[in-house]
């Protein structure tokens, strides 16, 4: 008669160990335009957060939930830190600066496609040594280039240094693998299905914001902000808010057809049987007026 096996043992062998979960929160950090909504898309395999080109896309802290079996990562994407005019602007900063004390990780995020400069240095001064540079952009330059600007990267003596591609998906599954081990062990944060914080209301108000940066003329992001008025599924109303009644036109298009644009492309994006309605109101030099910013929940 064979001794009995031991306990966890099997005609295979001991049973297989499971790494420890690994956990924390891990803020994108960097200038407006740098490609952290884009690079945070492509790191969840999922759209959460907007993208445009346009200045303060990014207005609070979105977060988006990678979970592993190996690691669960909460990124934080912020608004860009920039030079503000507005009130608006000035507590746009003061989010992503919040945003960087308290957490695991911050990785500062850099865009290849534009010279190193002032802003970069400020921002860079402001963080941990134990930061990781991310450098994005990576299909729009030549090797040259992002050879050039990793090493100003390297001047500022960070814990690591990362060339990706938020676009095309290069170079990032090595980014995401490092974030993961340099957190520390702990317990899931958020439920293993989870993607996202931000509730439907939210993120249909910032769809619809979306749409407006790509449909309207440059000078008009700044002044537009918008927000869910009523959510009876499947009606949701959003209202969208301009500074100065010459803007209103702008937004409508002629004959509403800006608008239609708009609500077509949000809707493709929205479950089935959706029915959004857009209304375009007044609400002249929200951006500096403490009230209206805290009714927008900035």
């Amino acid at each position: 008669m064979s001794p009995p096996l031991p306990e966890g043992a099997g005609p295979a062998g001991p049973a297989p160990v499971s790494p420890p979960l690994r956990s924390g929160f891990v803020t994108l950090m960097g200038r407006p335009n740098s490609g952290k909504s884009t690079l945070l898309n492509r790191m969840l395999g999922r759209k959460v957060s907007i993208v445009s080109d346009k200045p303060q896309t990014t207005r609070s802290q979105i977060r988006g939930v990678l979970t592993r079996p190996d690691a669960q990562i909460v990124f934080v994407d912020t608004p860009g830190i920039h030079k503000p005019r507005t009130l608006l602007g000035q507590r746009l900063n003061a989010a992503a600066a919040e945003a960087a004390s308290g957490v695991d990780l911050v990785a500062f995020v850099l865009d290849a496609s534009a010279p190193y400069g002032k802003g970069d240095a400020f921002i860079a001064e402001e963080l941990p040594r134990s930061s990781v540079a991310v450098v994005t952009k990576w299909d729009l330059v030549s090797p040259d280039r992002m050879l050039a600007q990793l090493a100003a990267a390297g001047a500022l003596d960070f814990e690591a240094y990362f060339p990706v591609s938020g676009l095309t998906g290069r170079g990032v599954p090595e980014l995401v693998d490092h974030l993961a081990a340099r957190l520390p062990e702990g317990p899931a944060l958020y439920p293993p299905d989870a993607v996202t914080d931000a509730d439907d209301s939210f993120w249909v108000a910032d769809l619809v914001r979306e749409q407006l940066f790509q449909m309207t003329r440059q000078e008009l992001p700044h002044s537009i902000a918008t927000r869910v008025t009523e959510w009876s599924w499947p009606l949701i109303r959003c209202e969208i808010l301009v500074e100065r009644r010459s803007q209103k036109p702008m937004v409508i298009g002629r004959g509403g057809s800006v608008l239609a644009r708009v609500g077509r492309a949000v809707r493709a994006q929205l479950p089935p049987g959706a029915r959004l309605e857009l209304f375009v109101r007044v609400d002249k030099n929200w951006p500096r007026r403490p009230d209206r910013l805290q009714r927008l929940g900035l």
